[in-house]
């Protein structure tokens, strides 16, 4: 099973430096190519993309997911940090678990 990055060139240059392939996309075009593309293939277990991509093709992500539960979607903060509303993972588990960190 592999990862998958799709994003800034920022963000698709630090997960290869970690071993995840990726795609750097500039346009929704192009992150709509990439995303239908990427989870098509059977080998990508988990895909990665920035949440301001991933905002971007909304209709295609919420599609993807409601029709199949892998490969697992992962939506990341880019270069900029977390869209705005977004809560970010230490909001999330704060509130999870109920324990302020």
């Amino acid at each position: 099973m592999k990862y998958f990055c799709i994003g800034d060139e920022d963000t698709v240059t630090g997960f290869q430096l970690a071993g995840v392939e990726g795609r750097v996309v500039t346009t929704t075009e192009q992150a709509r190519e990439a995303f239908l593309s990427v989870t098509a293939m059977p080998q990508v277990g988990i895909v990665i993309i920035t949440e301001r991509l991933a905002a971007s093709i909304r209709q295609d992500v919420d599609k993807f997911l409601s029709k199949s539960n892998f490969p697992f979607i992962v939506e990341v903060p880019d270069r900029n940090g977390p869209a705005p509303g977004r809560k970010n993972m230490l909001n999330v588990v704060q509130q999870t678990v109920g324990v302020k960190l």
